[in-house]
């Protein structure tokens, strides 16, 4: 990927590089859903930092708690109404509570460069194949050799455990294997929708890794989106095969010029 077409993502909220959250903390799902339940639909970056800093809605002990929650989040979600990606997922939040840990991972994945790289990892394995903390580790060291003492590649390991397996990807708190997570209409229209913001249209939003995270076949994704799109969150239409997806409301005019730059850069 060039460095043009990574400026172009940055700017419509996704994050690169070698560093995210994930180091320190999971992708915090019991926290967003207090967050979110607690402030409006509409709300600014200030009044999540109010939220979380000065009103102490997730019951932090001290203040310094809830000033690194307030930075983990952020660079998880970036709990800001400008960034598309965090706005998409704001709109399909309170819809349906079984679609929210999708919804989570799907920006967190979006947001955190260190949990995008077990995807591949956690979606090669089969139902039911039990996931050990010792495969996790050996995953990660040879992924990042040399970049985590014993200690971070420990706690790493635990958070995107924790994460995957909130997400309903692996199942079981202390010995995990391998699971389906819940599919649902909403889910699908953000992962198309983050497939989209990468410049992808037509047959192509269909095939992306995005769309992987549910697991379900071509057909399955296809009427999950077909649902999407009966209960407005989308517009698809698929004619004779050609398929068109459009997402009316959520991109703005520079947005939407930014991403048609996008898909035409590599």
């Amino acid at each position: 990927m060039t460095e043009r077409r990574y400026s172009l993502l940055n700017k419509l909220g996704f994050r690169f590089g070698l560093n995210g959250p994930h180091a320190a903390r999971t992708m915090m799902l019991d926290d967003l859903r207090v967050l979110l339940a607690h402030t409006q639909l509409n709300a600014s970056r200030a009044d999540y930092v109010i939220a979380i800093v000065e009103n102490n809605i997730l019951g932090k002990p001290t203040r310094k708690a809830r000033e690194l929650a307030l930075r983990h989040m952020t660079r998880l979600y970036d709990l800001d109404p400008a960034n598309p990606i965090f706005r998409a997922m704001r709109h399909l939040w309170a819809l349906d509570e079984a679609a929210q840990p999708m919804l989570a991972l799907a920006v967190a994945l979006a947001r955190d460069p260190l949990l995008r790289s077990t995807q591949e990892f956690v979606l090669g394995l089969s139902q039911g194949t039990p996931v050990t903390r010792d495969a996790v580790e050996a995953f990660l060291g040879s992924t990042y050799p040399d970049r985590f003492s014993p200690a971070s590649l420990k706690s790493f390991s635990q958070n995107v455990a924790g994460t995957w397996t909130a997400a309903g990807h692996l199942l079981g708190h202390v010995r995990k294997s391998r699971a389906l997570p819940e599919a649902r209409p909403e889910s699908a229209a953000m992962l198309l929708f983050l497939g989209f913001l990468e410049g992808r249209s037509g047959q192509r939003l269909f095939t992306s890794e995005w769309v992987s995270l549910l697991c379900v076949s071509a057909e399955e994704f296809e009427l999950l989106a077909s649902s999407a799109s009966h209960r407005g969150l989308l517009v698809f239409m698929n004619a004779g095969g050609v398929k068109e997806v459009r997402f009316p409301g959520y991109v703005t005019p520079e947005e939407e010029q930014i991403r048609q730059e996008v898909a035409h850069v590599v």
